[in-house]
């Protein structure tokens, strides 16, 4: 007998985004008012790149342009199983969808770093 697979959903895609004064709910497009993100929110931000001993405070530095300095319990670095490839994780508190779009925006556009999640 074939295994049944539960029906896949959609992810919801935010359309808009609560201001810090509002902290009301995105929605998904469908046009529902199901919560996507509601500000301010805890947020993992993870960037990737080749194992170098600055990769983790470059990291720290481009998101610490957007948001407060992380603590260091908020900071862990895992390496890759061949230890070429680090990934660095962040939480973060994030205030805005703004906030976190410029976060993304400047980490993509660094040389350094090759993904970001």
């Amino acid at each position: 007998m074939a295994e049944s697979k539960p029906p896949s959903r959609p992810i919801p895609s935010p359309v808009s985004a609560p201001t810090p004064e509002t902290s009301e709910p995105e929605t998904s497009d469908s046009g529902t008012s199901e919560p996507v993100f509601v500000f301010p929110c805890r947020f993992p931000i993870k960037a990737m790149g080749l194992a170098d001993a600055s990769f983790e405070a470059l990291v720290v530095e481009i998101v610490s342009r957007h948001a407060s300095r992380p603590a260091e319990a908020d900071v862990s670095a895992r390496l890759s199983r061949g230890g070429k490839w680090v990934s660095v994780t962040l939480t973060i508190q994030a205030e805005s969808r703004a906030q976190l779009d410029a976060i993304y925006c400047d980490l993509t556009a660094h040389e350094s770093v090759v993904w970001v999640l």
